[in-house]
């Protein structure tokens, strides 16, 4: 007898005195040094419902409750179904055995006992509850992967493109209207960056973005991705938005106010955008989420003019949320791509 096998718990149920010492015995003289006793069908139920057993020996004709009852109260239990169950019957039960091995029991052991019997069919049973086992483990080791390999899914993508990917085994390529695009940059992050320990910089980065993060998501956006100390997001386009543009104002302006607020109080620049974009995901080893186009462009180039703390845009932009929100003209400035363009700065809303 192995050590594995003597790690297994068995319950033994019988009415018996006799019959339940003689079972007993015979089992401790196989090995099995975790054995538990009950006089009747009612006692064994309750022991099950404590504590776990790998195996039962279940009489059949028994007081209180036989063992065809506790078959089919184990068998629609779902916490205990799966236990195996060894039958104990005489000559005149083979009825009865039929109709238990027609409810699940595994075999059955007719009495008189023999040893050699006994031990080829508890062997029997206990093995295919240890594959059982492995394979239930199994299950749920590729059950928990899985769930790792979706969380790390939905860090990397949108959940809408995360679905999709796994869903179709790719995202597809569209262009998107009505669109906005929001890039916020962190003013003289170079400087700050060599100047301070990678820890600090690292350390404080993470927690702006962390911020950032829970501010797109309440403005009904999403991060797309971030660029070194640039953090992108947009509104319309995975997610329903009913007005794009404003949360994306709204969103930026709430950026600023976090980054005063937030170690080491960094001023940060907004830039937004709204129109057409291409969306998609590139890369096979390492995928990643983007958006491409001249909105995206303008949204970027916008982030670099302005104020701290406040969100700039183009004049075409500023006329959808001019009603919403207070700012002040910048004057034409030279945008690439574009030419001479007035810009707007948002500094707060209405």
């Amino acid at each position: 007898m192995s050590e594995k096998e003597n790690s297994y718990s068995l319950l033994v149920v019988e009415d018996n005195d006799f019959n339940r010492d003689l079972i007993v015995r015979h089992l401790g003289k196989e090995g099995y040094d975790q054995l538990e006793a009950a006089e009747n069908g009612q006692v064994a139920l309750e022991m099950l419902r404590k504590k776990p057993f790998d195996l039962v020996l279940l009489d059949i004709e028994m007081p209180v409750l036989d063992g065809i009852g506790v078959l089919e109260a184990l068998k629609s239990d779902m916490r205990l179904r799966d236990v195996p169950v060894l039958m104990i019957s005489g000559v005149e039960e083979q009825d009865s055995v039929v109709k238990c091995i027609e409810l699940g029991a595994e075999d059955y052991l007719p009495k008189p006992f023999d040893p050699v019997l006994l031990r080829a069919r508890l062997g029997a049973c206990l093995e295919k509850k240890r594959l059982s086992d492995e394979r239930n483990s199994f299950m749920q080791q590729i059950k928990t992967e899985k769930q790792r390999s979706d969380d790390l899914l939905n860090v990397i993508l949108p959940s809408a493109a995360a679905n999709e990917l796994r869903t179709n085994g790719t995202v597809q390529p569209r262009r998107f209207d009505n669109v906005a695009v929001l890039f916020c940059d962190i003013v003289g992050f170079t400087s700050y960056c060599d100047g301070n320990s990678p820890e600090v910089v690292v350390g404080y980065l993470q927690s702006l973005f962390k911020a950032f993060e829970a501010i797109t998501d309440e403005h009904g956006m999403e991060k797309i991705k971030t660029i070194g100390d640039e953090f992108m997001a947009s509104a319309g386009l995975l997610r329903q938005c009913p007005d794009p543009l404003l949360s994306a104002v709204r969103c930026g302006l709430a950026m600023g106010q976090a980054s005063k607020e937030l170690e080491p109080h960094w001023d940060v620049r907004v830039g937004v955008n709204i129109g057409s974009i291409v969306a998609g995901v590139v890369g096979d080893q390492k995928y990643q989420f983007d958006v491409w186009g001249d909105t995206v462009n303008v949204a970027a180039r916008m982030a670099g003019v302005g104020s701290a703390s406040t969100v700039c845009m183009i004049h075409d932009a500023w006329l959808r949320v001019e009603n919403d929100c207070d700012g002040r003209s910048l004057g034409r400035v030279e945008v690439k791509g574009k030419g001479e363009v007035e810009v707007i700065e948002c500094y707060g809303l209405r």
